[in-house]
């Protein structure tokens, strides 16, 4: 059974990546996934910082009801 998440928890899983590599999954609309590596640059309140790995300028942001409602997938890697 799937733990129920909240946007305070995904806030908080967030905050303990901070720093670390992601693969995001975002939804492009229109049947268009973007996936895209990136680093977890910030957390504040609403939203979330990631800098694309392929572009050191460009960051995107999203909120954390993304997140809550799949809108964006965040992949982090498994240590071994």
């Amino acid at each position: 059974m799937e733990k129920i998440k909240t946007i305070s928890s995904i806030k908080k899983d967030i905050e303990r990546h901070i720093g670390e590599k992601v693969t995001l999954r975002a939804n492009g609309g229109r049947k268009k996934i973007l996936v895209n590596d990136g680093v977890i640059e910030s957390v504040y309140p609403s939203i979330f910082v990631i800098r694309l790995k392929n572009d050191t300028q460009r960051t995107v942001t999203y909120s954390y009801s993304d997140v809550l409602t799949k809108t964006v997938q965040l992949v982090f890697p498994t240590s071994i």
